[in-house]
């Protein structure tokens, strides 16, 4: 993975992860080494494989869904905020298939391949989430 700031004012930087790259443990990683305390996020690029989910409210958890092909990832947008003191990485993706069909959800894990071009713009201010029972997921709480 690599990086290079591109704005200021709001801090915004291009973040190239490269083949091989998992991509959730690297962002995680960038975002605590750079104190981000939230930030959106989009790009585009390549997996090799991904696992993305679907949340069941009936059961309170994500039914995942594993892709074991090249795909180009037409779309990834989310955020970082924090979660018990971590950044927590939120985002969805649209993955395009050889066919030309498409599969989407929540992003649970992704293999670079070749590459995904990802800007990140950070906020001025830290965005916590907290655990939320009726859901059983971290949630963000504007206070």
């Amino acid at each position: 993975m690599k990086t290079k700031l591109i704005n200021n004012e709001p801090r915004t930087r291009l973040v190239i992860f490269e083949d091989g790259d998992e991509v959730l443990n690297q962002l995680s990683l960038f975002a605590a080494h750079n104190s981000i305390g939230f930030a959106s996020l989009q790009g585009i690029g390549a997996f090799s494989s991904a696992t993305i989910g679907y949340f069941d409210f009936s059961i309170k958890d994500y039914k995942k869904i594993e892709v074991n092909e090249q795909v180009e990832v037409l779309a990834i947008t989310g955020n970082i905020s924090m979660y018990e003191n971590k950044p927590k990485v939120h985002a969805h993706v649209l993955l395009g298939k050889a066919d030309g069909s498409t599969v989407g959800g929540h992003f649970l894990k992704g293999t670079v391949h070749p590459t995904l071009e990802v800007v990140l713009t950070e906020g001025n201010q830290r965005i916590e989430r907290l655990f939320d029972d009726e859901t059983n997921l971290p949630l963000i709480k504007l206070i």
